[in-house]
């Protein structure tokens, strides 16, 4: 009975022990371990990709953020800021109270088949705002111009980045709204368009926050 009672006592304290020390090895020592390895190597990949503008953090070059006007009484969603460079549709799955610059709590492809009467719809409306919003004295936008991913979702709803086609086609209302010259606009869009990873993974992108920050800037010169 005794022998019983010690042995079970031993293996409880053996069993405590070894959950004290995986706690402080998984728990404690290894994420301190890599937080600090990462923020000496990549500070900033490890911060979240933060971008700045006037020393304050405006976001992450790896998530998408909208830029639209303020929210008007009996408006249900926002209309967009057209001074600004806009990014691919953020239609995602819920919203969020949050981060109210891209209304999404949960990133997932909302992709459809084909000839989906729901997807149809939605491209088609979409497709005449990008037409109407851009097109501009001397530059009418023809609904064969607008390229995919400025009617369409990324797979996660999360794309920071839009082709250069979807960004050359809002140069014009972009140099208008702020008073600039299409060449100089033109210019950033070029500066800021990445090509594909290693010559040949993805395709050529332009990251929205970042032409944004460069677009302030030039404004305010």
């Amino acid at each position: 009975m005794n022998n019983s009672v010690g042995n079970s006592a031993r293996l409880l304290w053996a069993g405590l022990r070894a959950l004290l020390v995986l706690t402080l090895v998984c728990g404690v020592i290894y994420p301190l371990a890599v937080t600090g390895v990462a923020q000496g190597l990549m500070p900033g990949r490890s911060n979240g990709s933060e971008l700045t503008a006037n020393g304050k953090v405006v976001g992450s070059e790896l998530i998408g953020q909208r830029y639209d006007l303020p929210l008007k009484e009996g408006q249900e969603t926002p209309a967009p800021d057209l001074k600004w460079f806009q990014p691919r549709p953020s239609n995602g799955l819920g919203t969020n109270s949050v981060n109210t610059q891209y209304s999404l709590i949960l990133s997932g492809a909302t992709n459809r088949s084909g000839d989906n009467k729901e997807l149809i719809d939605w491209v088609t409306t979409a497709k005449a705002a990008v037409v109407k919003d851009n097109s501009v004295p001397g530059h009418p936008v023809s609904p064969s111009q607008v390229p995919a991913d400025a009617v369409t979702s990324s797979g996660s709803g999360l794309d920071p980045d839009i082709s250069p086609a979807y960004a050359q086609l809002q140069v014009n209302r972009v140099a208008e709204r702020n008073h600039l010259h299409t060449a100089q606009v033109e210019k950033l869009v070029d500066q800021h368009t990445d090509g594909r990873i290693l010559g040949f993974v993805g395709e050529p992108r332009v990251n929205v926050l970042q032409l944004n920050i460069a677009l302030k800037d030039l404004v305010e010169q």
